[in-house]
């Protein structure tokens, strides 16, 4: 059976999603008049604020036991090396079967995987080696997780507010990872990292009730195509359709920039300036505001056109960011960069998103945002270990440098494909 024809610029709606009543809600929170969007929020930002206490005391877990910033970028390897390489059988799935269904069964597995790392280190028997098999296993669930979760996104509001939607999510996501953090270093300090991972578990049962509680349309299954045919076909699609394929190869460069600023925090904050876990959650949380900041601004847009133009302006921010982040001279100055950093990630990645969940049909959508999620997520272990090589053999504050001069060069390379695409037009 051959392949159905690749469009390659239309730009393509998702079904028609059920609305609220009229309700008063402010413009920038607009995709909450969704019933089923206020619940999947309502479970997310519990949710994702164990998630990112859970992160934060990882990582301090293992650079409190091994003083390494190779075992920092080895961890952070294990947990998402599974979803590069198992994230295009995560899409298929996720467009074989029902999205919900899906995201249920991985976030109570990622609640289990929780509750095992609490255990271990509450009975103070972790080891390096524990966290590493439990970050794979993560991982693996991660690559079901993540496309599936994109996908339902669309499902749960209308093509209007859709741009809303996933500058609400990611403002959701940025908001947890200010509390997260802070919450973590505050945790850290008094009962260990213990009670973080017990308390990561226990806030997925917020999300997995909101899941439960929408009312979705039936999942009506197509006749499925061979495993193989139906994963093949994915990435011919994203291989003949520039704009994804452009907006990919931005991101995969963007992951590679930033991985030595997530990797190596607990190393900037300690051993640079000598803050300890405390400073890191400062970091950390700093982040996370400047990422709120940016996504709440990007919810007020209305217009998918100009969307390359921001994630142009924000890749070249973030780039002289990280160069400046890199040889600060104090915390304090490190710590009026964080802000900047993420006001500018996080409105390049939700433009990213929303760029290509509006030119894809929905019967791809699993396929195409699992390779999205191998760009942001899955290219992430490969970063890690470069980051810990670099940082190994010429210092941290070097590997950050690489990291701002690789997300300029992306910009501007990105930039001048936009160029190009629209003279040849």
């Amino acid at each position: 059976m051959g392949s159905p024809q690749i469009p390659t610029g239309e730009v393509l709606a998702p079904p028609p999603v059920p609305v609220s009543p009229p309700t008063r809600v402010p413009h920038t929170f607009r995709a909450l008049r969704h019933r089923n969007f206020r619940l999947f929020i309502g479970g997310q930002i519990i949710s994702l604020v164990g998630t990112w206490m859970q992160n934060t005391a990882q990582s301090w877990l293992v650079y409190r036991l091994t003083h390494s910033e190779m075992l920092l970028g080895t961890t952070w390897f294990c947990s998402q090396i599974a979803v590069f390489a198992l994230g295009p059988l995560g899409g298929t799935v996720s467009d074989r079967y029902s999205r919900r269904t899906v995201v249920v069964l991985t976030q109570t597995a990622s609640m289990i995987q929780a509750f095992l790392l609490a255990g271990l280190t509450l009975a103070h028997k972790v080891e390096v080696w524990h966290i590493l098999v439990l970050g794979a296993m993560l991982g693996a669930i991660n690559a079901f997780d993540m496309p599936a979760r994109q996908a339902l996104v669309v499902e749960m509001t209308s093509q209007d507010d859709l741009i809303n939607a996933i500058s609400l999510n990611s403002a959701v996501f940025n908001t947890a990872r200010i509390l997260g953090p802070s919450i973590a270093g505050f945790v850290l300090a008094v009962v260990g990292e213990g009670t973080c991972f017990l308390v990561n578990g226990l806030s997925f049962v917020a999300v997995i009730i909101g899941l439960l509680a929408m009312r979705l349309p039936r999942f009506e299954p197509h006749p499925p195509a061979p495993v193989v045919q139906h994963l093949i076909d994915g990435f011919r699609y994203a291989a003949n359709h520039h704009a994804v394929r452009r907006v990919l190869a931005l991101m995969a460069a963007a992951t590679f920039a930033g991985m030595p600023a997530f990797v190596l925090m607990p190393f900037f904050a300690d051993d640079i300036f000598h803050r300890g876990s405390t400073g890191l959650g400062y970091l950390m949380g700093a982040m996370g505001v400047g990422a709120v900041t940016g996504t709440l601004v990007l919810a007020r847009r209305t217009r998918m056109k100009g969307l390359g133009r921001v994630m142009v302006v924000s890749g070249v921010t973030t780039g002289i960011a990280y160069l400046c982040f890199a040889y600060s001279p104090s915390f304090y100055f490190s710590l009026a960069v964080m802000p900047i950093i993420g006001y500018s990630v996080m409105r390049q990645m939700a433009s990213a998103n929303t760029t290509i969940q509006t030119s894809i049909p929905d019967h791809y959508r699993g396929r195409i945002m699992a390779l999205y999620a191998m760009t942001v997520v899955g290219l992430g272990p490969f970063g890690s270990l470069a980051a810990g090589a670099i940082a190994g053999k010429w210092g941290a504050r070097n590997a950050l440098g690489c990291g701002g001069v690789l997300a300029l060069v992306a910009s501007l390379v990105f930039e001048w494909s936009r160029r190009r695409k629209s003279l040849a037009a």
